[in-house]
């Protein structure tokens, strides 16, 4: 019978791994903390009109990505792709409008059906925020700022750029989505299938084509700054002034754009090359109309979203060392009950205990320096006799007989 494997596009997380991914999370959850984000956690399946009524229909995440199931009840259900919408519908279920500004914190598995490559599985994680209720500049510039100090505290602010734009207000993007439709339509003819398709529905997302041919078309395209009215000015230069203000770096990319009708003024995103090609590692945006597009109330918001994956490749697995036990080692069996108390002393008062379970000395002490052990603690009979253990410092080397009584105050220094 052939051995079970994993999903194609799925993979465990093995200690090392996790520790690395931990360090991410963390990371980010203190750092939001400190802006004022708190952490929510919504369900990993939505109905599926959560997703295709505020992605569109004809996007590429709702046409080829999405997980999606009926429920032997009928329900259309999927398994989410992003994290922006679920936290909308809940924003719309628990009715928290009146408790606005809303700053969430979030983190948990997505799932796309795409094709599985380094830093991009089919199940993959995200960390992200959201602040919903707030209209004005500032709350762009606050979660910006929340994203490089998340990356600045993992050691990757000189490795990212930021980049920026503005996507206006809905009268700035009917004005350039006239100027796209325009000229694009002299090209048609040249355009690949989907980009042919998206003239027709959506032609903002034509710039974000990655076939080649339409690349080159995309060169010569109309900006979207072009089309900024004096509000949306305003609005792009007042975000501007504030980066500024806290000294934080970034890079004006007109062709910076977000697909999706409910995006509009700011888009951001950081981008690393250290990946080998240049890489999104973190990306928001505003979204003024998602909560009213979801049937809630007219509630502006703006977040941002980053891939565990991505980041844990860029730290390393050297960014971090799993935990360091005391390794308990009777010296024979005789001694394993004895083991087995002290062992649960120290742990009861906070230690990272590892028991050998099974050999002799020198089998339980390779089993400790495979664990990356601090101390050994060997319980022979004489010692237990007179009370005591004695203690092994497995960086210098040193031995000293300690009495159980004392066992805990003295090995302070070893404690995580």
């Amino acid at each position: 019978m052939a051995a079970l494997k994993s999903v194609k596009g799925t993979y465990d997380l093995l200690p090392k791994d996790r520790a690395t991914h931990r360090h991410v999370t963390e990371t980010a959850r203190l750092v939001c903390e400190r802006y004022g984000f708190n952490e929510v956690t919504t369900p990993i399946f939505e109905f599926s009109e959560v997703f295709s009524r505020t992605l569109g229909e004809t996007s590429d995440v709702v046409t080829k990505e999405m997980f999606s199931f009926e429920t032997k009840g009928g329900d259309k259900i999927t398994l989410r792709p992003e994290g922006t919408a679920g936290i909308c519908r809940s924003f719309i279920s628990n009715g928290l409008q009146q408790q606005t500004p809303v700053k969430h914190y979030y983190y948990g598995p997505m799932f796309r059906y795409e094709r599985p490559q380094k830093g991009r599985q089919r199940q993959f994680h995200q960390v992200g925020i959201e602040l919903i209720g707030v209209e004005t500049p500032q709350a762009d510039v606050e979660v910006i700022a929340a994203g490089y100090q998340f990356l600045q505290e993992l050691g990757m602010a000189d490795d990212v750029v930021l980049e920026l734009n503005s996507l206006g207000d809905s009268e700035s993007r009917v004005a350039y989505r006239d100027k796209l439709v325009e000229y694009f339509t002299q090209f048609e003819d040249k355009l690949s299938e989907d980009s042919k398709n998206r003239l027709q529905t959506n032609p903002l997302r034509i710039l974000d084509s990655k076939d080649e041919g339409d690349k080159e078309i995309v060169k010569d395209a109309p900006v979207l700054t072009d089309s900024l009215n004096e509000s949306s000015l305003e609005f792009f230069n007042t975000v501007k002034k504030g980066l500024d203000l806290l000294g934080i770096p970034y890079m004006e990319n007109p062709r910076l754009v977000r697909g999706l009708d409910y995006y509009c003024h700011t888009a951001f995103e950081f981008t690393t090359t250290t990946l080998g090609a240049q890489g999104t590692v973190l990306a928001g945006g505003r979204y003024d109309n998602l909560i009213k597009m979801m049937g809630g109330p007219q509630v502006p918001g703006v977040g941002w979203a980053s891939g565990v994956e991505r980041l844990a490749l860029m730290a390393g697995e050297d960014s971090v060392e799993l935990p360091r036990p005391i390794c308990i080692i009777p010296i024979s069996a005789a001694q394993q009950d004895e083991a087995l108390k002290v062992a649960h002393l120290l742990r009861s008062n906070g230690y990272i205990v590892d028991q050998g379970y099974s050999g002799n000395m020198k089998k339980r002490l390779n089993r400790a320096n495979k664990a990356n052990a601090v101390a050994a603690l060997l319980l022979g009979e004489d010692e237990l006799a007179r009370g005591a253990v004695t203690v092994r410092d497995l960086e210098s080397g040193e031995q000293n007989e300690v009495s159980l009584d004392g066992l805990v105050e003295h090995l302070a220094k070893f404690k995580a």
